[in-house]
């Protein structure tokens, strides 16, 4: 059985949970316990693994590692007006080596993904992204990937994989199932020249921390374009977590995480959620409530998703059609949500019978762009793409 892999919540974390009121997280979700084993898996909608993996972390010391500080601040919580059922399915122990680990995070994920269950990683260093992204292996033939961090985490992939180069990994070991990487919140100091030409080269995404602070919304898209979603821990200022957490001065807000993380729960693409590089601590509360916190805006998103990429009936949607330098460009508006879409023309000639599959959430900006003859940014990106 897969789950052999995954150990129980400790009990010190479960018992916190008799003194919390009765409508609390920790009092409504199923949690895999010592005393009850691993719960029902039936009609569960979302579940919670923790990994508890660093070596591979660029600072990594041979500390203890554990979650159980993020487990009580989230079980404290009170959840939303949910329609789903929320499970907390233990941990996953570090392997004799950091590839093992690899092997069974790729397995409980890949189960979960089977039975349409969104798993939510915490750990531990990022490189674990690259075994969720491999539980894809044999459920998708391209996948989007998109990274919430400071960094582009593309690295040198001729040396061992690292918590900084996971993604050099990703796109050049077979298989390549990789279609699009995108960065949120990068900042530019700590990327190098050449990692930001090879990001433009290959034609993926990044959107600086200055943009997206200045306009949360640019997040949407992308994220409605995701599969996986990840989120670095460094990419949040000092400010907002506790003393060890501390990585740089500027950053994401608690704020703007948590509103990240709710686009990437609405969007009804993504259907696995990482939360990395946390490093735990005896003063530790700030730190555990933030990643408590995302978590929760995860879920909520995940719980108000809509399914409006629905094109094969003409009611659900208004069509726009513009020229910009000679080129047609096409747009989806949907009825229910007001979502925007552009099509690439190159996929609506490969496939023409699904048309969510041909087109490319954009934004209404996109549109009014389109009409002032500037060309959208991500359309070009992915018909560069389509193109090679």
């Amino acid at each position: 059985m897969i789950f052999s892999f995954l150990s129980p919540v400790p009990n010190s974390v479960i018992a916190l949970n008799n003194v919390l009121p009765d409508y609390a997280l920790g009092r409504k979700i199923k949690i895999h316990s010592n005393e009850s084993g691993i719960p029902n898996l039936e009609g569960v909608d979302i579940a919670i693994i923790g990994v508890l993996e660093n070596r591979n972390a660029i600072d990594y010391v041979g500390e203890e590692f554990k979650l159980n500080e993020i487990r009580k601040s989230f079980y404290k919580l009170f959840p939303g007006s949910w329609n789903m059922s929320v499970i907390d399915l233990g941990d996953i122990k570090a392997g004799e080596s950091v590839k093992d680990t690899y092997f069974a995070l790729k397995g409980v994920i890949s189960f979960l993904l089977n039975k349409k269950i969104i798993p939510i990683t915490l750990g531990g260093s990022q490189d674990l992204t690259y075994a969720n992204y491999r539980a894809y292996d044999a459920l998708k033939p391209m996948v989007n990937i998109v990274n919430v961090d400071s960094q582009f985490n593309l690295g040198d992939s001729s040396k061992p994989m690292k918590s900084n180069s996971f993604i050099g990994k990703i796109i050049l070991e077979e298989p390549y199932n990789l279609f699009n990487y995108a960065n949120v919140g990068y900042q530019t100091y700590f990327n190098s020249q050449a990692e930001i030409d090879l990001m433009d080269s290959l034609y993926f995404e990044s959107y600086r921390l200055g943009a997206v602070s200045n306009d949360i919304t640019l997040v949407e898209p992308v994220m409605r374009d995701a599969d996986i979603v990840t989120i670095d821990l460094n990419s949040i200022k000092g400010s907002e977590v506790s003393l060890k957490q501390k990585y740089s001065p500027n950053g994401l807000s608690g704020k703007e995480i948590c509103a990240i993380a709710r686009y990437a729960g609405i969007s009804n693409k993504v259907s696995s959620f990482g939360i990395y590089e946390y490093k735990p601590s005896n003063n530790d509360d700030l730190t555990a409530m933030l990643v408590a916190q995302t978590m929760w805006y995860f879920i909520e998103g995940v719980n108000y998703r809509v399914k409006d990429d629905d094109f094969l009936v003409d009611n659900n949607y208004q069509k726009y059609i513009t020229l910009v330098n000679g080129e047609e460009l096409m747009f989806y508006k949907s009825n229910k949500t007001g979502r925007w879409w552009i099509e690439i023309p190159f996929l609506s000639k490969v496939n023409n019978k699904l048309k969510r599959d041909t087109l490319l959430p954009c934004m209404h900006q996109d549109y009014i762009d389109a009409c002032n003859n500037i060309l959208p940014d991500r359309w070009y990106k992915a018909l560069q793409k389509n193109s090679v």
